[in-house]
């Protein structure tokens, strides 16, 4: 007889047995490395030749076994367990790099569509229009020959009442057409391409498996929504969709290697790196996008990861800077240029501003969640074309007398962003000192506002009320739609305010004891643009309680290394508020709300529980549904599966001793028995159906048997029932479970599920456990 023993440290051949080496390498990683096997051509009933044991171990793995039903939490065990030997680098993906900018250059072009058109060449946006025109003054750098607004299109006239209303009428028609056409192509084609994609995106990479929203069609469907969202002015942003588009584009090519598109722990990890590549080209920021996939959005984020996700962010800001989508050959969205530094005693406004963006970001994450789930849960959820186009219609009704609120919300955080110099034409920077014909002050210098700046603040103040209310009923609506710009346009408006105030403030008292050491009458002191800068980066930070990635995203995107110390104490400042008011973020909050079960790893658990305590079944629960290892038929074995709606099934020794043997999943069992019956014969309901190494005795007549121990988790995690459920909790997080098993002395009690985790958390909170289910 021949005998090959596969062990836990290898296995031992001969060397002039060179076919028998390969028959052992193929066993080797094919099988787990487990409890040594012996195979021997032994006699009798439960005996099988050497060749049947040869064939029962290379036979050809079962197709669809190891993947996973819609809806359903990925074994992170198993996944990590698969592959261990190959090494391959991350694919990093250019598309979505080239997407983005594509993006930014058709909203821009849209965005201006609703004002007028440029008869040069119709693809230009009012900017680029203008670029080459000798016509135009300092203070209407804005007007020039080739840019004509609809009113002198249709009317022939740039000035009066009927153009007024012309444009006012078409910048509302083209509004409602952006957004008609956004949302009706989400609702056919791709109802996955709505929202942000974070929340989704942050369950996906915990191990959650939704089906469809990484395809193709929702990023073919989202790219381009994207860009007529944007255009039709709600109070939306790109940047967040821009992940979710990432993630697509990095979900696609993952099927081009085997390495990933098999195994689905290796391909989060590819999303992981896509997430960071989208925030690179969403803001200009590849250490903020590395940082922010690291503290925000993955679940499981090895070192390795880390790495590739530099390199992924890396090449995507040099694809997008190669694009030069914002037209001013920066990598940056809002570089600024501050000529004073930030003095001491600012830091009590910047804390001011922290306090600001906690209040809002707690107030905002109440209210909008409140609408989302009135919208679940009434008929105005039903119609998601009219809630949309009602609040398009809404927006640019109220938006357009407002220049604060017509124009583009980027273009308004850099102009809020800005510091005022000789250059700058905005009302914003109309002081005094620049009232004497062609005299003017130099950068930075304090100087009395002129009535153009209170005029600015009285319209920047609407702004503000009107963004904080349009932006809690947009976020959520059925067409992609992004938070960060909105949160940070209200923060900057807020800042901007501040500033100016504090700025005249230390012009008109500059012998207070807090300004006479730096603010001398003429010197630079107060930059109303720091202000703004730090109160968005607190909006933001009150909103998804980032706090390390978004100080790094914001310096990244203005260039204000300087300034990083404001930026900590207002984002810290900002968390600190808002946790005290409730420690989930916005993206946190809306994944409670559509009840996916994600374990969020910055919640704790002071709950003194035990294992027994949760796990099922448990006081009049009916018994926990087992198999047995040998003496099980298929029609037992089917009738189980048919009657129970279990996503696996411990495997015991007998029903007498409840040892537990190993863990099947019901999906393999079902592929297992629908593949045996159509390749093998002889397979009938009364086949036995065993899980052991070898065939049980058997009778002459009996019907073939059948073998599933290839589907047999030999291993599967196990606690015992005194268990703190701290200790369980922690466990799911690090390891990623997708169940466990309780135990007592070795004797199999119940199980414990993620979803049994999160219902029991819910109980503990005082909420219904029911009502936190995926829905």
């Amino acid at each position: 007889s021949v005998t090959l023993q596969v062990g836990r440290s290898g296995f031992v051949v001969k060397r002039f047995f060179p076919s028998l080496l390969r028959v052992c390498v193929c066993v080797c990683v094919c099988v787990c490395l487990g409890p040594n096997y012996a195979m021997s051509n032994g006699g009798g009933g439960a005996g099988a030749s050497i060749s049947t044991h040869l064939l029962d171990l290379l036979e050809e793995p079962i197709p669809g076994v190891g993947t996973y039903d819609d809806f359903h939490t990925i074994d992170w065990v198993r996944e990590k367990c698969k592959d261990r030997e190959r090494h391959r680098k991350v694919t990093h993906h250019l598309i979505s790099e080239s997407l983005a900018g594509v993006i930014d250059i058709a909203a821009d072009w849209l965005n201006d569509l609703k004002e007028g058109v440029c008869l040069s060449a119709m693809w230009f946006n009012h900017e680029q229009c203008c670029w080459d025109s000798n016509e135009t003054t300092f203070a209407e750098r804005d007007k020039c020959p080739q840019w004509k607004t609809w009113a002198e299109l249709i009317l022939g006239q740039a000035e009066g009442p009927g153009s007024y209303i012309m444009n006012y009428f078409m910048f509302t028609f083209w509004a409602l057409s952006f957004a008609f056409l956004a949302v009706s192509l989400v609702k056919v084609f791709a109802p996955y391409a709505c929202g942000s994609g974070i929340p989704e995106i942050k369950t996906i990479l915990s191990g959650f498996i939704i089906r469809g929203y990484l395809g193709k069609w929702t990023l073919m469907i989202k790219t381009i929504t994207l860009v007529l969202a944007v255009a039709s002015g709600l109070s939306l942003g790109k940047e967040g969709p821009l992940v979710h588009v990432a993630c697509c584009c990095g979900n696609i090519f993952s099927y081009l290697f085997p390495k990933y598109s098999k195994n689905e722990a290796k391909k989060r990890e590819v999303l992981s790196a896509a997430s960071a590549a989208g925030v690179s080209v969403a803001f200009g920021a590849p250490i903020g996008g590395v940082l922010f996939s690291l503290e925000e959005v993955s679940y499981y984020f090895p070192l390795k990861t880390l790495w590739r996700s530099f390199f992924a962010a890396l090449v995507a800001a040099f694809v997008l800077r190669s694009i030069n989508p914002f037209g001013n050959s920066r990598l940056v969205l809002f570089y600024v240029e501050y000529h004073t530094p930030w003095y001491l005693f600012e830091l009590f406004p910047f804390i001011l501003l922290g306090v600001f963006g906690g209040l809002w970001g707690a107030f905002f994450i109440r209210a909008n969640i409140a609408w989302c789930r009135r919208r679940k849960s009434t008929r105005f959820g039903k119609y998601p074309v009219l809630e949309v186009i009602t609040v398009a219609a809404i927006t640019a009704i109220v938006a357009f007398p407002n220049p604060y609120t017509r124009q583009n919300t980027s273009e308004l955080i850099k102009e809020l962003f800005t510091d005022c110099g000789p250059l700058e034409s905005s009302q914003l920077c109309q002081y005094r000192s620049q009232m004497n014909g062609s005299q003017a002050y130099p950068a930075g210098s304090d100087a009395a506002a002129a009535p153009g700046v209170y005029s600015a603040m009285w319209q920047l103040s609407l702004a503000l009320v009107f963004k904080i209310i349009m932006t809690i009923f947009t976020f959520g609506l059925k067409v992609p739609s992004g938070l960060f710009i909105p949160s940070m346009a209200i923060g900057a408006i807020a800042g901007r305010i501040v500033g100016i105030a504090v700025e005249q403030l230390a012009y008109y008292h500059h012998d207070w004891f807090l300004f006479r050491e730096w603010c001398e009458v003429g010197a630079d002191c107060i930059t109303p643009g720091l202000y703004a800068m730090v109160g968005a980066a607190a909006c933001l930070g009150g909103v998804t309680r980032m706090t390390v990635s978004l100080v790094v995203i914001v310096f990244e995107l203005t260039g204000g290394l300087e300034y990083i110390v404001p930026l900590m104490a207002a984002v810290m400042t900002s968390k600190w508020v808002g946790d005290a008011f409730g420690r989930e973020g916005i993206y946190e909050a809306h994944i409670r709300l559509n009840g996916s079960p994600s374990l969020d790893a910055k919640e704790e658990f002071p709950h003194p529980t035990l294992a027994r305590e949760v796990m099922r079944p448990r006081g009049n629960d009916p018994p926990l549904a087992v198999l047995t290892q040998d003496d099980m038929t298929l029609a037992e074995l089917q009738s189980i599966i048919s009657q129970t709606s279990c996503n696996g099934f411990p495997v015991i020794v007998s029903k007498e001793s409840q040892r537990l043997v190993g863990f099947a999943l019901r999906r393999d069992i079902t592929i297992a028995i629908e593949n045996a019956r159509r390749k093998q014969e002889g397979i009938m309901l009364n086949s036995r159906v065993y899980f052991t190494q070898h065939a049980p005795t058997l009778p002459a007549d009996s019907p073939r048997p059948l073998k599933l121990r290839s589907i047999l988790d030999m291993s599967p995690f196990t606690v015992t029932d005194h268990t703190p459920m701290e200790i369980v909790v922690d466990i799911f997080r690090k390891l990623g479970l997708r169940q466990c098993l309780v135990t007592h002395n070795g004797r199999l009690l119940g199980i414990i599920t993620k979803k049994d985790i999160l219902r029991h958390m819910a109980q503990m909170a005082n909420q219904d456990p029911e009502s936190i289910m995926f829905n």
